[in-house]
């Protein structure tokens, strides 16, 4: 048997973080098994279809790696498919139509409510006769079809959670097909599953209670019914429900404040699920490699926003300069030459969680900031002393080859040589010398500015930094 999973979302707007975990599940577990990752766009509530939706979800897929083999399937395109299995069932007695206005049903789960009785339809249509249904067809009666429950219970198994049995008494009348001719989800998802040989249903624990529906739909149509594994809810800080109420929720708004795909996917793997408790950092191959639903967690995963900073922090920091220049440039605002950016980011990269936050680290590099002589001077150290350690540095710096400023290891080599062979304090040298190249108090290593600014630059702010100290300014 081919196994063959599916992700099928709703185009109601973005693709919410949790969705994202159930597609990369689904991709995991199809790849492990050497199978097929297909996509099926579930449209058929029109109302809620929110234009471009569909097509932002796929683009943000093949941004995060998660190609799929098959698809899209478009729901919406498949109408004719579902209304011949609507008239089998109908024929079957298994469904019938369903004339209630939207005022009586409101009507009805008020008074179920206040009676403390659950809320379900009460049948009122179940048993018109064929003459009846057809003259009220005639007539432009507005109807739905229902699925006419059994007695009974439905059993199924999850392979997260074990065997499941609902009672069929706690089951609706489902509506199946829409007044608008449209299938609803239950009956949609049933019909898909089937035609497209899904093997595994791997989605949200919301749908549990959904499931016996669709075991009763199997069972009439005559189809194999596939295995079922219900993800965890993900959860915020506090324990609730993550929402938008508390935060970002959309995989897009991730992107755009500087998260890598590998570390968002590397992270959202492992809320619920770590193969090996003592390792964070996990390749697409080997999430693949180690993917096991049955090592999934039953609880809620809680989505720690610090790890996902620590763990986006380590990936920044494995790239190289060169390609982390690349990914920057569209948060930066003013152009800067691809050299000078390259090793900003050669020495910035530690120092990130987020793309998002070079464009807090560049002015360093590329403004003259006016500052006060006070910063110069280490705690140390006094005004006199400092302005002659950078004369003195600054003679020195004057006299290396361009050759060292070409090599970060050349420069600290330089620097620190100078120092010990002048039997010199780090801090009266190193403090001021740095605070000159940067023009803050906190800033990167003198070794990294002198780098990264070059000779001449730093040869420039030197002497500003020396006119400060013995101006006073």
């Amino acid at each position: 048997m081919k196994i063959k999973t599916r992700f099928s979302p709703s185009p109601t707007g973005y693709l919410h973080i949790g969705s994202l975990r159930t597609a990369l599940y689904n991709y995991l577990f199809a790849k492990k098994h050497n199978g097929v990752f297909l996509l099926r766009i579930e449209d058929t509530d029109k109302a809620r279809t929110v234009d471009g939706a569909a097509d932002a979800l796929l683009d943000v897929l093949q941004q995060v790696g998660l190609n799929v083999d098959e698809g899209p399937y478009v729901q919406s395109e498949r109408i004719d498919i579902y209304k011949t299995y609507v008239d089998k069932l109908l024929e079957q007695k298994n469904a019938y139509h369903c004339f209630c206005t939207k005022e009586r049903l409101i009507k009805l789960r008020e008074n179920q409510t206040l009676a403390k009785m659950p809320t379900k339809y009460d049948r009122k249509c179940c048993d018109l006769t064929n003459d009846e249904v057809n003259k009220k067809i005639s007539e432009n009666e507005g109807f739905v079809v229902r699925m006419k429950v059994p007695e009974g219970e439905t059993s199924f198994k999850d392979d997260i959670r074990g065997v499941i049995t609902i009672s069929n008494s706690e089951i609706d009348d489902q509506v199946i097909l829409k007044s608008d001719g449209f299938p609803t989800y239950h009956l949609a998802v049933v019909i898909d599953d089937h035609l497209m040989e899904v093997t595994h249903v791997i989605r949200g624990e919301e749908w549990i209670s959904s499931v016996p529906k669709h075991v009763i739909l199997y069972s009439w149509f005559g189809f194999d019914v596939p295995n079922f594994a219900h993800l965890p809810l993900i959860l915020n800080e506090d324990k609730t429900k993550l929402s938008k109420r508390q935060g970002d929720v959309a995989v897009e708004d991730f992107l755009k404040d500087g998260y890598l795909p590998d570390a968002l996917i590397n992270f959202i793997a492992l809320l619920g699920f770590n193969p090996k408790g003592d390792q964070e950092i996990y390749s697409m191959e080997e999430l693949v490699k180690y993917f096991e639903l049955t090592k999934i967690n039953k609880g809620g995963a809680v989505f720690n926003r610090e790890k996902l900073d620590w763990m986006n922090g380590k990936y920044i920091s494995e790239l190289s300069g060169a390609d982390l220049s690349q990914l920057v440039e569209s948060f930066l605002d003013e152009n800067i030459d691809t050299k000078l950016l390259e090793k900003i980011c050669e020495v910035e990269k530690g120092r990130l969680t987020r793309l998002d936050q070079i464009t807090s680290k560049i002015t360093t590099y590329t403004t003259r900031i006016d500052y006060l002589h006070s910063i110069l001077v280490w705690k140390k150290s006094n005004r006199e002393d400092s302005a002659m350690q950078l004369d003195n540095a600054l003679t020195y710096i004057e006299g290396l080859s361009e050759k060292v400023f070409t090599d970060l290891d050349l420069i600290e080599d330089a620097i620190k040589g100078y120092i010990n062979s002048n039997d010199l304090n780090n801090g009266n040298v190193l403090w001021p010398l740095r605070v000159s190249l940067s023009s803050a108090e906190k800033s990167s290593s003198p070794f990294e500015l002198l780098w990264i600014l070059g000779k001449n630059e730093s040869i420039e702010r030197i002497n500003i930094a020396i006119s400060k100290l013995k101006n006073g300014s």
